[in-house]
């Protein structure tokens, strides 16, 4: 029964591990990023990247000609389109050719992200490597609801920027003879963490890992498998915007389990 019960668990992660795998195979998406281009509101020329960009009274301006071959919504781009990025939100998109040029906003300003599918950081990928999973990383967990939720405000990976999170209650556990309390994010239905722990910066990427919780029992008992911790995509490049863990969040104890360091060999 023992050994059923592992072969279904192991069956399960590889399952969950596999399906990261495979999103980040998406040929636009984060591992296809060659280029994060923060815009001014002087026109400018980008690297590699085709018209003239500049922001004015929160306003993405792109003058381009038709030789320039960019598209946004459909159309081509012939003298100005201007277009308005939500913050926070996935970017809109202008087309050049295969590419797909993601106008952001975050904290206020203005950036292009640019997606390539023949990234070579998409091309040499080869898994994301991982503790082997384990039964014991299986925490229970008790959560308690904040009287309102409330927003906790983190820095990111780019020095400047903000992410504001809505956080439902904490979230207490028992690792060894460590008790540890975190903030949950999220919807009470749909609780997440954010976290680093005494692995961040050794074997695990040092900003924050993040872990699906789901909703609470209706004593509040969740279950918190740290085996399916995973990397944020700042952890595979550098042209993303990631929030860091919460002060709140960086944990004493070290959770050997889940996703590590995809860059630990080449990037400090």
């Amino acid at each position: 029964m023992t050994t059923s019960i592992s072969t279904v668990f192991e069956t399960e992660w590889a399952h969950w591990h596999d399906s990261r795998e495979d999103q980040l195979r998406d040929p636009l998406g984060f591992l296809s990023l060659t280029g994060l281009h923060w815009l001014t509101d002087q026109p400018e020329r980008l690297p590699d990247v085709p018209g003239t960009w500049w922001v004015t009274d929160d306003k993405v301006f792109i003058t381009a000609q038709p030789a320039d071959r960019l598209a946004f919504d459909g159309v081509g781009i012939a003298g100005v389109r201007i277009i308005t990025p939500a913050e926070g939100a996935p970017g809109l998109n202008v087309l050049h050719e295969n590419r797909v040029l993601e106008v952001i906003r975050r904290t206020g300003q203005y950036a292009v992200r640019v997606h390539d599918p023949a990234a070579p950081t998409l091309s040499s990928f080869d898994g994301i490597p991982s503790y082997a999973p384990d039964p014991r990383w299986v925490v229970p967990g008790r959560f308690t609801p904040f009287d309102e939720q409330t927003t906790i405000t983190t820095g990111a990976v780019v020095d400047g920027l903000e992410h504001h999170h809505t956080a439902s209650g904490t979230i207490e556990f028992t690792v060894g003879e460590a008790t540890e309390r975190v903030i949950a994010f999220g919807d009470p239905s749909d609780l997440r963490l954010l976290f680093t722990d005494a692995t961040s910066g050794i074997t695990t990427y040092p900003a924050a890992r993040a872990l699906a919780v789901g909703a609470p029992d209706a004593d509040g008992t969740v279950r918190l498998d740290f085996n399916r911790a995973a990397n944020l995509p700042c952890a595979f490049t550098d042209f993303a915007t990631c929030p860091i863990a919460p002060a709140q969040n960086r944990l004493r104890v070290a959770i050997e389990a889940g996703e590590q360091h995809p860059r630990l060999g080449r990037h400090s």
